[in-house]
């Protein structure tokens, strides 16, 4: 009801929550893993627990909206990505919806496969999502 007063910052990561929720659902639900790290993004942005639960119980009702700096694109792709392997299987329409949504954030097409390797690569290597977001700085300024 009041979603005509919400902040467009709020909008933002009420979409960013739906699109983990779509990707987490791509294989036909969402596991524990997957709702669990959906849940602490969630968190990490200040919404509860409980919000987020409810917001993927029905997230019909929800406008898309894309980040809108390419900081906010990064670390919505960085989640994505994340979220594409916490069950630990990369499944190909879970990358196919990775790439997509890169590129529909703005990224170019050239680059959009490089870097989610590179975050992909990163995670699985431990590095701190500082140290990812750094690198993929670097090598987007390349481009």
């Amino acid at each position: 009801m009041f979603s005509l007063f919400e902040s467009e910052e709020t909008k933002r990561l009420k979409s960013h929550i739906i699109n983990l929720g779509a990707l987490a659902k791509i294989d036909g639900h969402i596991d524990s893993a997957e709702m669990d790290h959906i849940i602490s993004i969630g968190e990490r942005k200040g919404m509860r627990a409980q919000e987020v639960r409810t917001l993927l119980s029905d997230s019909s009702k929800i406008k898309l909206t894309m980040p809108n700096n390419d900081m906010d694109r990064f670390d919505q792709i960085y989640d994505l990505v994340e979220m594409m392997l916490a069950d630990g299987i990369v499944d190909d329409h879970e990358m196919e919806f990775c790439i997509d949504m890169a590129m529909k954030m703005g990224f170019r097409k050239a680059v959009v496969g490089v870097l989610i390797k590179k975050i992909t690569t990163g995670v699985k290597d431990g590095l701190d999502r500082e140290e990812i977001k750094e690198e993929a700085i670097t090598f987007l300024e390349l481009q």
